[in-house]
């Protein structure tokens, strides 16, 4: 995944999300979904890295994150994400200079590596560079961490397609059972608790999947 040439601003907010080169699926199990995860904990850090085999596939294989923890010297903080199939969806806030770019191509170039080993491929995974949005606005950041967290019932994901996703939503509902990849204080301080935000999100989650019906009535009465 090639570094992006965008000028990002510290601790500023960037939507920023990528899919399967030619539409393709980029998780495939279980196991892919736990790599991804463990590398976006890995690789998000200022400090040069090593092997993530040694330190998570070595490890404890029953914890999604394999002993890995948080660091204090990140590149980015991760406010919300999704993790399709065949796209991924992250907020992010970046920290220091370049650091958006960097733990991207760090974690883009990490999965990939990891992907066309197991599945002996060649080439690129992902479809270029990944793309970004500004959240330039408060109320659009609040919709958007929403849209984020579940993206799997904005697409109406079913089945093992459904199985294979992983978000922050349990998260952000304070699920003692979730691993902790976020931080979420930049959203939830402006709600009295997680469950005043499950309002809030679900019913924000209505509005963009009738926005995206009325869209695609528009495409269709178009054609």
């Amino acid at each position: 995944m090639p570094t992006r040439k965008a000028i990002f601003s510290n601790n500023e907010f960037y939507h920023i999300f990528n899919r399967g080169v030619d539409k393709r699926k980029i998780i495939l199990d279980h196991d892919d979904s736990d790599r991804f995860l463990k590398s976006i904990l890995f690789f998000n850090s200022k400090k040069p890295i090593g092997s993530i085999y040694e330190k998570t596939f070595s490890q404890n294989k029953l914890s999604p994150l394999g002993g890995l923890t948080a660091k204090s010297d990140k590149l980015v903080n991760i406010v919300a994400y999704c993790l399709n199939p065949n796209h991924f969806h992250f907020i992010l806030e970046q920290k220091i200079d370049g650091g958006i770019s960097e733990f991207m191509k760090r974690l883009g170039g990490g999965y990939t590596w990891y992907f066309n080993y197991k599945y002996k491929r060649n080439g690129s995974l992902f479809q270029g560079s990944f793309k970004s949005v500004f959240a330039d606005k408060n109320e659009y950041l609040l919709h958007l961490s929403a849209y984020i967290s579940l993206n799997n019932r904005v697409h109406k994901l079913g089945g093992l397609t459904a199985k294979l996703a992983r978000s922050s939503w349990n998260e952000y509902l304070n699920d003692k059972k979730c691993f902790s990849l976020c931080t979420k204080d930049i959203i939830l301080s402006q709600f009295k608790n997680s469950e005043e935000y499950r309002r809030f999100a679900e019913s924000s989650l209505k509005e963009i999947s009738r926005r995206r019906e009325e869209e695609e009535i528009s495409k269709i009465i178009l054609e």
